[in-house]
């Protein structure tokens, strides 16, 4: 994407005001510009704009509300709604937001548009850096952000797994990161789970593997949930609950969001990605309610349900990952409604069993105004998975705890990594927010970047 942050002595400057502090503010303008102030009725308000006048036309200051220090709940995001508010031109903070480097990062994700079908112009608005924050930094954080944005709006028919494999691979290349993947017979044999998801769509389905940074080096694995589309297979979703599914590869787009941030940044770790990448289809050999079928590990799995999916095909993947002992293993999937019915769209629940880990993850997902919030992976619930027939089953009866369950299911896949993070995201926004525009979104992948640098920088 082209740098939104410019250098220029000429940069229009940007005032930020709160109710508490507009009169005070108010003071201090020209007398002009206070009363065209009050001519346009500025308050103030959270989001509230005001281009001032300059005498020959141009605009002199522009003044931008935000809500008062003690509020009860801030958007820290909020100066990202200036890019679609600013005409052409380079601007500059005047005074300091509530955060200057959270405010800079959300003017850059404000200048997001997705214009793979339709023309979407791009805001021609620039910032000049505010003192003390990384231009680099947030743009390497912005691109990223940008990327998962554009794999999740994609729709399926141009986002199926050879597709999501070919983004893969190109990110890969771009910074000298190994790419495989395994498709066919191979993932037969060695990925059971993840080929009885995908065997029943045309487009077949795989394991992708990229492998970068120096073997000495912590290993960090990152699992992504790739479903393409996600039908809800013979147990068959409404059309209501199919309309968004190209966003079940959202885990996926965000776990490449964070490799990219990592490599860009090169931390100092051995990185592993692995992608199960499917699609959910319905067809004549689909998998069934009630099939069972032997994963990786050799646990046997009894199908509860052929819309409890994304858990089957993180299964194999993690068992994978853990084969390899890792200092860090860590996955991704919009796996579950019911986290969405507990915590909503924007908090993502997590689950680990690492204290250390917990407190970390919380307090980066604070500070990066990334949204998370734990869960507990609870033992008295691990005996829902039994089966009768099988080991356990991908979808207990009942219906309680289902977002906990899942997790409870994931680890009984993780044997031998140091540490394990499991994230049920939602990657999608509703409604629009300011740098947050309706459609696919990139969660968690910040707040665990935070950790990684703090960790491995």
């Amino acid at each position: 994407m082209p740098s939104v942050f410019e250098t220029s002595p000429t940069a229009t400057p940007i005032t930020f005001v709160t109710k508490s502090s507009w009169d005070q503010v108010a003071e201090t303008l020209p007398p002009a510009h206070r009363q065209f102030a009050r001519a346009s009725a500025f308050a103030a308000k959270p989001g509230s704009y005001l281009a001032l006048p300059a005498p020959d036309g141009a605009i002199a200051q522009v003044l931008f509300g935000l809500e008062d220090e003690g509020a009860r709940s801030r958007d820290l995001f909020r100066p990202g709604a200036l890019p679609g508010l600013l005409p052409p031109g380079t601007y500059r903070f005047a005074n300091a937001p509530h955060d200057a480097r959270l405010a800079a990062l959300a003017f850059a994700l404000g200048c997001y548009r997705f214009a793979r079908y339709r023309k979407a112009d791009r805001p021609e608005v620039r910032l000049v850096p505010p003192d003390g924050v990384d231009p680099a930094e947030i743009e390497r954080i912005a691109d990223a952000a940008m990327l998962a944005r554009d794999l999740i709006n994609t729709p399926s028919n141009d986002m199926g797994p050879s597709e999501l494999a070919a983004a893969a691979q190109a990110l890969a290349a771009e910074f000298g990161a190994s790419f495989a993947c395994t498709i066919g017979e191979d993932l037969k044999t060695n990925f059971p789970l993840i080929h009885a998801v995908g065997m029943a769509s045309s487009r077949a389905p795989r394991l992708i593997d990229i492998g970068w940074g120096d073997p000495d080096h912590p290993k960090v694995t990152l699992v992504g949930k790739g479903v393409c589309f996600d039908t809800g297979g013979l147990d068959l979703k409404p059309s209501s609950g199919m309309l968004i599914m190209k966003k079940d590869m959202g885990g996926a787009a965000n776990v490449l969001a964070l490799a990219r941030m990592v490599m860009d940044a090169k931390l100092k770790v051995r990185l592993r990605v692995l992608i199960p990448a499917v699609e959910n289809a319905v067809a004549g050999n689909a998998f069934r309610p009630l099939d069972i079928f032997t994963s990786r590990k050799g646990i046997t799995v009894e199908i509860g349900n052929t819309d409890a999916e994304g858990r089957l095909v993180l299964a194999d993947a993690l068992a994978l990952a853990d084969e390899e002992k890792p200092d860090l293993l860590i996955d991704l999937g919009t796996l579950t409604g019911a986290a969405r019915v507990a915590l909503g769209p924007d908090l993502p629940p997590f689950y680990t069993n690492d204290e250390t880990l917990a407190v970390d993850v919380a307090r980066c997902a604070a500070k990066e105004n990334d949204p998370l919030w734990r869960m507990p992976l609870w033992p008295p619930y691990d005996s829902w998975l039994d089966s009768k027939t099988a080991t356990i089953t991908n979808a207990p009866s009942g219906g309680f705890a289902g977002s906990i369950t899942c997790a409870l299911f994931l680890q009984r896949f993780v044997e031998h990594a140091k540490s394990w993070l499991h994230v049920d995201i939602y990657g999608w926004t509703p409604s629009a927010k300011p740098a947050r525009p309706e459609g696919g979104e990139c969660q968690a992948a910040r707040a665990i970047y935070a950790l990684l640098s703090e960790r491995y920088a």
